[in-house]
């Protein structure tokens, strides 16, 4: 069996225990799901797998020749390459043909008449065939096509951000490994790409070890879970579902445990304080074992936000946006878009990168001007904005010290008052911790505190742009049950479908060519809408109809049609009217509000009928006269 088997491994960071002498095993086909909140070390664990990093102690036990793929989370690409030489880099035998391959296919392709490089690219067929990589090169190829990358001679320095994570990805696809290791490999990707690597990695030849707070993809993917907490490492058979599962079963039974244990020391205090002499071994051994006791901690802590924090009042005017148009150059963004936010509405953004999620989000923050239209904000509105670029957090500054110059205490809408250590507590910066540097913490822990800064302040209108990219699992779990109690409007940019459909209700989806649909309901039900109207529909040819001869005059049933079809054509108008007022006028009702969504649908299409045979009719009257 070609697999990794580690024993005891141990690593600390300044004062905290990342690994406290952990063990585990990963087999060939396992497909590992690493999860824990960020700074337990989930990034550190893998790069120690991959070589990148060491640990003070520990053994790995492997084949001589286990080979070990490693995909960064910001993955540094060597800017003097091309692409082809970028993603075939490798002494592996196959690795190298198929990099000699591709140079003598784009060679041929640059100059198809040299006779030279076509007798080269048949020399290298053949070692293709000797070692049978035509397989490889044909699952390569698709890798490529599926992400995207299409230019092998271009140099990786004329690549955008989101170009060079597709090439990473694909090398680290394409490239022979025993265990490939994965640090948050859905950042960044559309979910068309994402949905493809849901079917894709199932199948991938190796084992699988990756850290992602795509919660549909982990539950997708994986068999096993690692979760690394508090320097311990527990493992569970099966998907994420499983693992919630499994982890709620082993909370119960630590609570149960403690309760347990608080039983039988108070038996053995009571037992103390009777004043029990310690003369003999045995007295003294149970002395002993008393104090251990006492010393014993349970990991029995829920972290719970259930409750609405938030009081400033938010009238029934939140945000009104009429003609709103935005483009750079020569590419429009979206144009005369108009809609209504209403209290307690839960709205996300979505589609491709680069679509103007982030730039309509920045309009309405009032941030930057649009070209065109306006944006009118309710007087009692106070914006909350969570940006992905968000202002560095002082190295120098505690985080205690951080979060009270924001503010000190947070009230509640029933007018409790929720300090900044609770919420801190809250948002699991334990008290341990509130007194460490800023400067200490991890990549993902700062995300976390300038989020918990955000909500701070106490906004009744907040804006979320990517707020699950570096956020663990755990923390989005705590971030949820915060949007679930709070009271006012929520509108999120997001790519993380399983957020998105337990957040919002409604959406606004950027197509890519300057459109913008409105759509009520959450996320997994507009991608099956997506998908049902993507899905080519087999319509019987129909027979030419046979010519018809002109008309001399409407039959009565016409005449009469035609009489009263301009009126039946305004009453539907203004029914659609009605309908589209009580979508306005429903609130967050999203269950009434898909009712009147397919209400309008319908009417529109007795609309459009209505409007086609008002022209037949018209014509016909044409043909009279």
């Amino acid at each position: 069996m070609r697999g990794l088997k580690v024993d005891h491994l141990y690593k600390s960071y300044g004062e905290k225990v990342l690994f406290n002498q952990i063990s585990f095993s990963i087999g060939e086909n396992d497909r590992i799901g690493l999860i824990g909140v960020n700074g337990t070390g989930k990034s550190s664990l893998l790069k120690v797998l991959a070589g990148i990093d060491t640990a003070e102690s520990g053994e790995f036990e492997h084949p001589n020749d286990y080979l070990v793929e490693y995909l960064d989370q910001d993955p540094e690409l060597d800017d003097t390459v091309s692409v082809m030489e970028y993603i075939y880099n490798g002494e592996q035998k196959e690795i190298v043909t198929l990099r000699k391959y591709e140079k003598a296919a784009l060679a041929l392709e640059n100059n198809p008449t040299d006779e030279k490089l076509q007798q080269q690219l048949l020399r290298v067929q053949q070692e293709m065939d000797e070692i049978d990589a035509w397989d490889a090169m044909t699952r390569a190829k698709t890798i490529l096509s599926k992400l995207g990358v299409t230019k092998l001679d271009q140099q990786i320095s004329a690549l955008s951000g989101g170009q060079k994570k597709r090439v990473a990805i694909a090398k680290a696809f394409i490239q022979p490994a025993d265990l490939l290791i994965l640090d948050e490999p859905t950042n960044h990707l559309d979910n068309d790409t994402i949905e493809w690597l849901e079917e894709f990695l199932p199948q991938y030849k190796g084992a699988l070890l990756l850290v992602t707070h795509d919660r549909y993809f982990l539950n997708r993917v994986t068999n096993r879970i690692f979760e690394l907490d508090k320097g311990k490492l527990y493992t569970y058979q099966g998907n994420y579902q499983i693992f919630l599962e499994k982890k709620a079963e082993r909370e119960e039974q630590e609570v149960a445990s403690e309760k347990k244990h608080k039983n039988v020391l108070k038996q053995e205090l009571a037992w103390l304080h009777r004043g029990a002499k310690a003369r003999t071994t045995k007295q003294k051994a149970r002395i002993g074992r008393v104090e251990e006791m006492k010393d014993k901690t349970f990991d029995t802590k829920k972290e719970s936000v259930a409750f609405a924090v938030g009081a400033n009042r938010l009238g029934t005017k939140v945000l009104e946006v009429e003609g709103l148009t935005k483009g750079y150059g020569n590419e429009m963004l979206f144009e005369n878009l108009d809609f209504l936010v209403k209290p307690h509405d839960r709205i996300g953004i979505v589609g491709a990168n680069g679509s103007g999620k982030t730039t309509l989000l920045n309009i309405l923050a009032g941030q930057i001007e649009p070209d065109k239209g306006f944006v009118e904000k309710g007087s009692t509105v106070k914006i909350g904005y969570y940006t992905q670029n968000h202002p560095a957090i002082p190295d120098d500054l505690k985080v205690i010290e951080f979060i009270r110059d924001v503010a000190e205490v947070v009230h509640t809408q029933k007018g409790d008052i929720i300090t900044a250590e609770q919420m801190l507590e809250q948002f699991l910066f334990p008290r341990s911790m509130q007194w460490t540097y800023v400067k200490r913490l991890s990549g993902g822990e700062r995300r976390r505190l300038y989020l918990l800064s955000v909500l701070m302040k106490e906004p009744n209108v907040l804006f979320l742009d990517e707020p699950t990219n570096d956020l663990d699992t755990q923390t989005l779990m705590v971030l949820e049950d915060y949007l679930e109690n709070f009271p006012g409007v929520v509108i999120t940019v997001s790519h993380d479908r399983y957020f998105l459909d337990k957040t919002v209700d409604q959406l606004l989806a950027f197509d890519g060519s300057g459109n913008v649909i409105y759509f009520y309901g959450n996320y997994s039900e507009y991608r099956e809408q997506e998908k049902v109207a993507e899905t080519p529909i087999q319509k019987e040819k129909s027979k030419p109809l046979p010519e018809k001869k002109k008309r001399k005059k409407l039959s009565y049933n016409d005449q009469k049609e035609w009489e009263t079809i301009e009126d039946t054509i305004g009453d539907i108008e203004g029914q659609i009217e009605s309908v589209q007022q009580d979508i306005e006028d429903a609130g967050s009702d999203s269950e009434k509000i898909q009712k009147l969504y397919k209400k309008q649908q319908q009417l529109e299409q007795e609309l459009e009928f209505k409007m086609e045979r008002w022209e037949e009719l018209s014509l016909l009257v044409e043909e009279m006269d």
